[in-house]
């Protein structure tokens, strides 16, 4: 009884224990991050809303319907190698830093995306035009594949724990943002120069406003510092290593052990994070990717007129998502996922019908309802998921869940509802997938443990003010008080807890 009562124990915080946030370099750190993904997810969103305009310079010689699926496969074709990028950035990510991985796949985007401007056309140089731009987008798949986990980390680690989730919907907000300018610029493009002006050269002009904003991302990620857990987590580990001395048998962990461990420790956070990331990307990619597609080449609609509803929808994500994180900080990221997922089985169907009757009105109502869906998990990924692993395989653990996840079903969404529309000619499909999404989603949400207000796993409390933390340590010594004396009066009088059978009158 004394050894269970004695290894329930928690030890009490010491001020060393709890991390202050330095506000100036929190706010450094979460504009840094934001911004450089808003011009890495420019870079990438682009390449899908020129899909119509991609598909008939690489591949003149399909009909519409399957240069669509032609596109959309180069398209996917970078998710492939996502979880390659993945295992090879997020254990790099463990055991150098965070901050020097965000800096490598922020040059390997730009530099794959600049390329693309490039690129000959099929009709200069016929099958190698195609096969040219499918290198760069492999490219591209391999430096995405290292930085949305290791810019989650990044400002989950930086953020305090009351207010990770707000902290952490900035990071999406960067995300939309850059999906936002790659929209408008394309919508410019498209009406200023025509459809035929577009297919002749316009395209080229997002890929090459590419290079000079990967510049900018990389110099904010420059200048941004290690966060505090790797730091600690860095010093543990070196302090530990130099207890052992230099005679100890002990290896540092490897690739391979680092893997068996997530795997086989973790598989239960894996999976969690798995269903969470594919409720989040088959929406996102749905919304963001396919829709402007599915409204021109599938239901007919004007390509302006498609590309200004995609629009609206990004800025409603805009302008709801920090609103979101927010939330998940009173209420917890669990009910904002079950809302979601629950909402998105209920009203996919209904939102595409009305994108199916044509118009403005109705086809917005449609768009902004899948808008408001969407921003529910967008809003709460980046609290959620670095949560579920501890720090000192963090960025690793993530970054192949997440990308596995993407690359399965996220990023194949747009190939599989356009290829699954064009066999069985029904514009319906794409709702059902959602749905399918939501009910997977839901899953996942009930087997989330609640993480709102808590510290990471394997971290120490991170508080906003000195008094805060003063506060912390001091309730952390009084319950620890508390519970060494529970122990002292069971020791003492056990009877008083577990009374013998029988009265004792």
């Amino acid at each position: 009884m004394l050894r269970t009562l004695l290894r329930r124990r928690k030890r009490a915080l010491s001020s060393e224990d709890v991390t202050v946030a330095d506000k100036p370099q929190v706010r450094r750190a979460v504009t840094a991050a934001a911004l450089g993904n808003t011009m890495e997810w420019f870079d990438f969103g682009v390449y899908a809303y020129l899909a119509g305009t991609m598909g008939k310079v690489f591949f003149p010689s399909s009909s519409p319907g399957v240069q669509v699926v032609s596109t959309f496969a180069t398209f996917a074709a970078a998710f492939l190698v996502r979880p390659l990028g993945g295992l090879v950035f997020g254990p790099l990510g463990d055991r150098i830093g965070r901050q020097k991985v965000l800096a490598a796949t922020m040059i390997m985007m730009a530099a794959s995306t600049f390329a693309v401007g490039f690129l000959p056309t099929y009709s200069a140089v016929g099958f190698a035009a195609p096969l040219l731009l499918l290198v760069c987008r492999l490219v591209q798949g391999f430096s995405t594949g290292g930085e949305y986990a290791g810019a989650t980390t990044y400002i989950a680690e930086y953020a305090p724990d009351r207010r990770r989730g707000f902290l952490g919907s900035w990071l999406d907000f960067g995300t939309f943002v850059g999906y936002a300018l790659g929209s408008g610029l394309v919508t410019i493009l498209t009406v200023t120069l025509g459809e035929q002006g577009l297919e002749d050269w316009g395209w080229r002009i997002p890929f090459f406003v590419a290079g000079p904003l990967g510049l900018i991302g990389l110099y904010m990620r420059l200048k941004l510092e290690e966060t505090p857990a790797f730091k600690k987590e860095a010093a543990y580990a070196a302090a530990e290593s130099g207890e052992a001395g230099p005679t100890s048998e002990e290896a540092p962990p490897t690739a391979r052990s680092t893997l068996k461990e997530i795997f086989t420790r973790h598989w239960h956070a894996v999976l969690i994070c798995m269903g969470l990331v594919l409720l989040y990307n088959v929406t996102n990619y749905m919304v963001t990717s396919y829709l402007p597609t599915y409204m021109t080449v599938t239901l007919g609609e004007d390509d302006t007129t498609a590309q200004l509803l995609v629009l609206c929808t990004m800025l409603l994500v805009v302008l709801t998502i920090t609103t979101v994180g927010h939330t998940s900080d009173r209420w917890g990221r669990r009910p904002v996922f079950l809302v979601g997922s629950v909402a998105l089985v209920l009203l996919a169907l209904p939102a595409f019908l009305l994108i199916r009757e044509g118009g403005i009105v109705l086809p917005a109502v449609g768009c902004a309802i899948l808008g408001l869906l969407l921003v529910c998990f967008a809003g709460t990924a980046a609290s959620t998921l670095p949560a579920l692993f501890p720090t000192r395989l963090r960025y690793g653990a993530l970054s192949i869940a997440f990308n596995i996840s993407v690359s399965l079903f996220g990023g194949t969404t747009p190939l599989f509802t356009s290829a699954l529309v064009e066999v069985t000619g029904n514009d319906l499909v794409p709702a059902y997938y959602l749905m399918v999404a939501g009910v997977i989603g839901l899953v996942s949400t009930l087997f989330l443990h609640e993480t709102a207000g808590k510290p990471l796993r394997g971290s120490g409390p991170m508080v906003e003010t000195p008094g805060e933390a003063h506060r912390l340590v001091a309730h952390s010594r009084a319950a620890a008080g508390r519970q060494a004396r529970d122990i002292w009066i069971r020791l003492r009088h056990p009877w008083a807890h577990h009374p013998p059978g029988g009265d004792r009158d």
